[in-house]
């Protein structure tokens, strides 16, 4: 039998008990087209369950695969006698957390702030660019080809530059963010925009409708799952562009990195690589969410 995924609720007129005179019945229909018949407190604690078994059969695969990894890690440097400065043991950088938590923590919040930053620049920087290189085929042609470019050119190379105009610190942690998460905003919500059904635009056109409430009403929404793909890219590559601005501008995790490279302190280095990936973690999980409240009702990447 396939398993009770979704749920239709649908009041049925019960003829085969009197007991159900007063009680809604709901409808749980599974993945194979079966279904049963409930009242809703069991269909609610149907549903329950199954979701609870959903989201654990989706997260045991990497949670197991997680373990095995660290524990083939941890066998492998002490079965083979790695030096430590190569490649530490994960019971080491374990360790590593709680006797530097202090300096690790205050740097996972720089960084964070940083990163926070670039990432809201960026979203709302390249919504409205992306909204005006589509309010023309003409403006797209001239500008789209130098938001390519920006995107082309590393940012490590024109890291100095920024220290320059900047100066150290977070500015240019912030401005560092910005430039390297800009453009897979920029070029999904421009996707988004474009992708609006002809058919829809002459509707609204049909019905005299401004641009503005074009935009607002139509094309937006209809760009909607682009803008929210376009933002969980953008969140991972904020993070990176904030840990490079580190290196350069000095604070937060790039600068422990930096500075525990040199001391060859590789223990140092992976925990702040993982705080690091934590955090670009957490961004994507956040937007991921923000996704999923915002199109489950209607659109079917997130049903």
């Amino acid at each position: 039998m396939a398993p009770f995924a979704s749920r239709r609720v649908r009041p049925l007129t019960p003829t085969l008990s009197p007991e159900y005179d007063s009680t809604e019945l709901v409808e749980v229909r599974g993945e194979g087209g079966c279904a049963l018949v409930l009242p809703r407190s069991s269909a609610d604690r149907t549903d329950y369950m199954v979701r609870t078994m959903k989201s654990i059969a989706r997260l045991a695969p990497p949670v197991l695969t997680f373990i095995i990894a660290i524990a083939a890690m941890e066998a492998a440097v002490r079965l083979f006698g790695v030096r430590t400065y190569l490649l530490p043991p994960p019971s080491q950088i374990v360790h590593t957390f709680f006797a530097d938590g202090r300096e690790l923590w205050g740097a996972f919040v720089q960084t964070s702030e940083g990163a926070l930053s670039g990432f809201g620049l960026s979203a709302a920087t390249g919504l409205i660019i992306a909204v005006a290189l589509s309010s023309s085929a003409w403006v797209q042609r001239a500008f789209y080809p130098y938001a390519v470019f920006f995107q082309t050119v590393p940012i490590i190379a024109i890291a100095p530059l920024l220290v320059i105009w900047c100066g150290y610190g977070m500015p240019t942690v912030i401005a560092s963010a910005f430039i390297v998460s800009i453009f897979p905003m920029i070029a999904n919500t421009l996707s988004g925009l474009r992708s609006t059904e002809s058919s829809l635009r002459d509707l609204f056109r049909l019905y005299g409708a401004s641009r503005t409430a074009t935009l607002l009403k139509l094309r937006l929404p209809f760009a909607l799952p682009n803008i929210m793909t376009g933002l969980q890219i953008t969140a991972g590559l904020a993070v990176i562009g904030a840990v490079v601005g580190e290196f350069i501008g000095g604070g937060g995790l790039g600068s422990v990195i930096d500075v525990a490279r040199t001391q060859q302190r590789t223990d140092k280095v992976f925990a702040a690589v993982l705080l690091a990936s934590l955090l670009g973690l957490a961004l994507f999980a956040l937007v991921s969410l923000a996704s999923r409240l915002t199109l489950r009702r209607w659109h079917e990447s997130e049903r």
